[in-house]
């Protein structure tokens, strides 16, 4: 079945009224994405998306599709190929990557719905019913000491089994943050800690030196992403596991960072490393060096119901009834119409999991008039 006509649909939801909130590097006034709509030649419409600013991204479809429409839907990877192949001055990294990442996850969508199969079927088999989350909260804002405990007190009164805040102010902020978190949560809660690349190699060791003793599940992105020699030193002195990937595109810079024995967690983003064409590569990698995976996911609505699919088809080897940590997917928090309005029935957490969409492909029906709510010109 070919593909007829590729669609890329920029939206932009502006948080208006809500503050500021985000990282250790920069604060977000609004959330935006990339919506890809593939349809093939029967008229079957694949919905994806692509990680990043809308405006870079949209600059791509011409270019993208060019190579794209006319090809048989289930040999689109070599059409991936070809073109990373043929443009490699372009690099593997930033908005082209994207954009391919959200095209794959268009077409993985039509090929389910085209066969009435869940996406989770045609990566690996679908080995679970539902995909345990943590919650992604604790930001920082414009006023971080008066906005961060209200914070932590609704992530202690979701019930969440596993918790990320962010940190990387420095560490004496970093411990303060973790020790209020540490004080509201149930002593049983998985406690995660998020610097965003914001430090140094000797600043990263003294932040974590002084979280150790409060038992924290992992540190994510200590470093700058392209620093594997430095995640690599970092790791051996490391007193608990290092989390990494999700500003990391294809397998060969996951790779990269394994290869230099830098990380415990890998976090690729589906709407960014590639899709499910690269994520499967990913996986892999990870299964062959007995690595942990974690999806990244600060997207909207198709990118989580992704990232669900894929967690529901990755293998449990090591392990086999018993799975000490299973796989977590990213669930955030933070004010986001992309995630909360754009499907007609939206994606929830019940008890600490999210159900795998039911119906084929993604399983999930965007709300068109969302889309054209929320479209940006």
């Amino acid at each position: 079945m070919k593909i007829s006509a590729i669609q890329f649909v920029a939206l932009s939801a502006p948080l208006g009224a809500a503050k500021p909130y985000g990282m250790s590097k920069s604060l977000a006034t609004g959330r935006a994405s990339t919506v890809v709509k593939l349809t093939l030649e029967n008229g079957i419409v694949g919905f994806g998306e692509a990680w990043g600013m809308p405006a870079f991204n949209r600059g791509y479809e011409a270019f993208l599709a060019n190579y794209l429409v006319g090809t048989d839907v289930f040999d689109i990877e070599h059409g991936y190929a070809r073109i990373m192949a043929r443009h490699y001055h372009f690099g593997i990294q930033g908005p082209m990557m994207a954009c391919i990442s959200g095209i794959d996850i268009a077409a993985k969508d039509a090929m389910g719905k085209l066969l009435g199969l869940p996406v989770c079927k045609l990566l690996g088999g679908q080995r679970v019913d539902s995909v345990p989350i943590y919650a992604s909260g604790g930001y920082i804002t414009e006023t971080p000491r008066e906005d961060y405990r209200p914070q932590i007190d609704l992530l202690a009164a979701g019930n969440y089994p596993a918790v990320k805040i962010k940190i990387g102010l420095g560490p004496d902020s970093d411990e303060e943050r973790v020790a209020i978190a540490r004080e509201v949560l149930d002593d049983d809660v998985e406690l995660l800690v998020d610097i965003n690349s914001n430090y140094t190699y000797d600043l990263a060791m003294e932040s974590m030196e002084r979280l150790a003793r409060y038992r924290i599940g992992w540190v994510e992105e200590p470093l700058n992403p392209a620093d594997f020699q430095g995640y690599g030193r970092l790791h051996k002195r490391a007193r608990m596991p290092i989390a990494a990937g999700e500003a990391l595109y294809t397998v060969f810079d996951f790779k990269n960072l394994v290869d230099a024995g830098g990380v415990d967690v890998l976090q690729p983003d589906i709407s960014l490393c590639g899709g499910f064409w690269q994520g499967r590569k990913i996986a892999e990698l990870a299964y062959a060096n007995h690595l942990r995976m974690s999806p990244h996911v600060w997207g909207g609505a198709i990118g989580l119901a992704a990232g669900v699919h894929f967690i529901a088809s990755l293998s449990a080897f090591p392990h086999s009834e018993n799975i000490p940590k299973p796989t977590l997917l990213e669930y955030d928090l933070g004010a986001n119409p992309l995630r909360t309005e754009l499907l007609k029935e939206p994606i929830v957490v019940e008890n600490g999991s999210i159900a795998i969409p039911q119906g084929p492909g993604l399983g999930i029906e965007v709300d068109e008039e969302a889309l054209l709510r929320y479209a940006s010109a």
